[in-house]
């Protein structure tokens, strides 16, 4: 007997950036390609500028609206000025997935040497949906999507959402 199929992972991303528009967001179109590739519902896009109030409004608006299992970022992650994803999101979460940044630094050491350490990568839960920041490169987001998300956002979601395995009663 086969385990009950699971409806897919609704995953909602943005783009970080205060110079992109939906003409020339390459990132943002690049992430929806590849998490529809990889079996996800694509439930949403928007471009946001890097702004901290916006970035916390719009994502306390989808877990309100329970628009979406998932939020993936991409943007705003390093270390220059403007980058201030990681700060306004940091607060936000209940929980941090700390080996989420770890594996991602690590396969980008293998992809760009030691400037991988440059970048501030992170997952973590928030009311009960994965949210993950990831940089704004092509090859960032093939390798997390490809060998981080894939196989484990379906997992992930459902414990974060208490719809998994590992309940205690």
């Amino acid at each position: 007997m086969s385990a009950p199929s699971r409806p897919p992972v609704r995953v909602a991303t943005f783009t970080l950036s205060d110079t992109r528009t939906l003409d020339d967001d390459e990132g943002g179109r690049l992430l929806g390609a590849l998490l529809r590739d990889a079996g996800f519902d694509l439930v949403a896009h928007a471009i946001l500028r890097e702004e901290p109030t916006l970035l916390t409004e719009a994502l306390s608006r989808l877990c309100d609206d329970d628009t979406a299992d998932a939020i993936v970022l991409t943007g705003g992650t390093g270390i220059a000025p403007r980058d201030r994803t990681i700060e306004a999101l940091t607060p936000l979460l209940d929980k941090t997935l700390d080996g989420f940044g770890e594996a991602f630094r690590r396969l980008s050491w293998d992809q760009v040497g030691p400037n991988a350490i440059l970048s501030r990568a992170l997952a973590g839960v928030m009311r009960g949906r994965v949210v993950v920041a990831l940089p704004g490169s092509p090859k960032a987001l093939d390798l997390a999507v490809n060998q981080l998300l894939a196989p484990i956002l379906a997992h992930a979601v459902a414990l974060a959402s208490g719809r998994g395995g590992h309940h205690h009663r």
